[in-house]
């Protein structure tokens, strides 16, 4: 009897049901990671070597990630269960805050469960969850943002503003992208009632907390020669370039989840109406930083999705609050329908098909991917593509260096022509001890060419032979690498081994960055 008590106190608590889905969401990922049949992800790979470079930033991103990462590493070490239980508690917690959003908007239970399913459904938080990256913070973030965000609207204190500074800071720390929140929610203190709070202390306060973390990287990419800036402009001009404006307004249908779509829509016409004008803040802000991607012209879809949340939260307080019962009941049923469809769309983005099996079921849901890097798609989505090969590409290079001779692999450098490479032949290749290769792509540029200052060979991956052999005496191709699933333009790369450098690897390194 005891026991059937405390679970009706605990059921009757108005955090059960975004603990609940929250719990369900974190059993799914961690079943994936347990069971993963692919290797790990192409960044995941990058964010692991760069636990061996711990610095107060990195070329592609702030360091707050990958601070986090290394303790991770040091605690419960490198599988792949490991690596990706971090994110998949972050995007739980996601969900909670989804329910708590409701909550501090007045809603019930139903409210709660509708807002919470359609975070965990999310097409963009379930990716983003599935594998370690700075997005599975930036969701995090967000979502602790914005709900401290309606606690002020609600009630502001100096503690909550205090707070908000915190989450933006560290936020900023992560992904400068949260610089889009922050311009957010000026505008809609701006726009908003809520303008009075300008003339208090809170907000200033709250920035200048958000602007003392972020110090750290803005004075690295001051000694670095404001390398993001050079990233960002050119992942902008070519990376991205072609995506247009259109994409990311259109693609918000397809990363939320098309189930989701007429619950998101009726939290942005919620936050607008009369019964929603005290929370009108996180409409305004939901718009603006739409704006901003808009106006930014090669922003992808993904980016506007830690934005979602709120309007999830709206949308489900508004639909559960309509007076008219028969409307209420149809609408609440066709949402229910709509999810309960929404869920085979799941494997799309958590990876727990093998290869084939993904391709048959993807052909058998008419589910088409696209590439958003201008790159040519093979059998599957890039997302699963680039986890596929690493190890084979590891196993490959192996093979060339063993072919040399013990004076020569004394004496030899690997270079890979981006980070994913670089990577994986760093990480995958430790147990055949081979030497961590180098690249002059992001970060792998500041890292610089490595411990043999006057190597006699080099070993590269990929690239044509003409241009090898304008930097060296001897250029061979030793094999040619391929793997099934992977990005085509990874796949038939030749290995060579390049003797007899013309030219000592420190002066040409300046000729090899690629930041993108």
């Amino acid at each position: 009897m005891e026991d059937k008590s405390t679970f009706r106190a605990l059921a009757a608590s108005p955090l059960f049901i975004p603990a609940l889905f929250a719990g369900l969401k974190l059993i799914m990922h961690l079943l994936a990671n347990a069971f993963a049949p692919f290797e790990l992800f192409r960044d995941e790979l990058y964010y692991i070597v760069s636990t061996d470079h711990l610095e107060a930033g990195y070329v592609d991103h702030p360091p707050l990630s990958i601070w986090i990462l290394a303790v991770s590493r040091m605690l419960f070490g490198d599988s792949v269960f490991a690596i990706r239980a971090l994110p998949a508690f972050a995007g739980a917690a996601a969900v909670f805050l989804t329910g708590m959003m409701v909550r501090e908007m007045g809603g019930g239970r139903m409210a709660q469960a509708f807002a919470c399913a359609a975070s965990l459904l999310s097409l963009a938080v379930i990716a983003a969850s599935t594998f370690y990256s700075m997005n599975a913070w930036d969701m995090l973030f967000w979502s602790l943002a914005l709900l401290l965000t309606l606690q002020i609207a609600r009630e502001a204190t100096m503690r909550r503003w205090g707070l908000l500074g915190v989450v933006l800071g560290l936020g900023l720390l992560n992904k400068i992208s949260v610089l889009w929140l922050g311009a957010g929610l000026f505008a809609g203190l701006l726009l908003t009632p809520h303008r009075s709070e300008l003339r208090s202390q809170g907000p200033w306060i709250a920035g200048g907390i958000a602007l003392l973390f972020f110090v750290p990287y803005i004075l690295w990419n001051a000694a670095n020669d404001w390398a993001h800036l050079e990233f960002i402009r050119n992942a902008s001009s070519m990376k991205y370039g072609g995506l247009d404006r259109l994409d990311v307004l259109l693609g918000q249908i397809t990363v939320n989840n098309p189930a989701t779509l007429p619950l998101w829509l009726a939290g942005l016409v919620f936050f607008f109406t009369k019964s929603g004008r005290p929370w009108r803040i996180a409409g305004v802000f939901a718009v603006t930083v739409m704006l901003i991607l808009i106006v930014n012209g090669t922003s992808k879809p993904e980016y506007f999705a830690p934005a979602v949340p709120v309007l999830f939260a709206g949308g489900a307080v508004a639909l559960t609050g309509l007076r008219h019962i028969v409307l209420r009941r149809v609408l609440h049923g066709t949402v229910a329908v709509m999810f309960a469809l929404s869920v085979g769309s799941i494997p799309i983005v958590l990876p727990i098909l093998s290869a084939e099996r993904f391709t048959a079921y993807a052909s058998a849901i008419g589910f088409e991917s696209k590439s958003m890097e201008s790159q040519r798609l093979g059998t599957l989505p890039q997302f699963y593509a680039d986890m596929h090969g690493w190890k084979d590409l590891a196993a490959t290079v192996d093979t060339v260096y063993r072919s040399l001779s013990d004076e020569e692999r004394s004496a030899c450098v690997i270079y890979a022509r981006n980070y994913g490479q670089a990577s994986a032949i760093t990480f995958y290749g430790r147990p055949y001890g081979l030497p961590a290769a180098v690249s002059g792509h992001n970060s792998y540029f500041l890292w610089g060419p490595g411990p043999v200052t006057d190597p006699r060979v080099v070993i590269i991956v990929g690239g044509r032979q003409s241009d090898h052999e304008r930097g060296f005496e001897e250029v061979t191709i030793a094999t040619v690498y391929s793997s099934p699933h992977i990005m085509p333009y990874e796949d038939h790369k030749p290995i060579y081994v390049c003797r007899g450098p013309k030219t000592a690897l420190g002066d040409l390194w300046k000729s090899v960055k690629l930041y993108i």
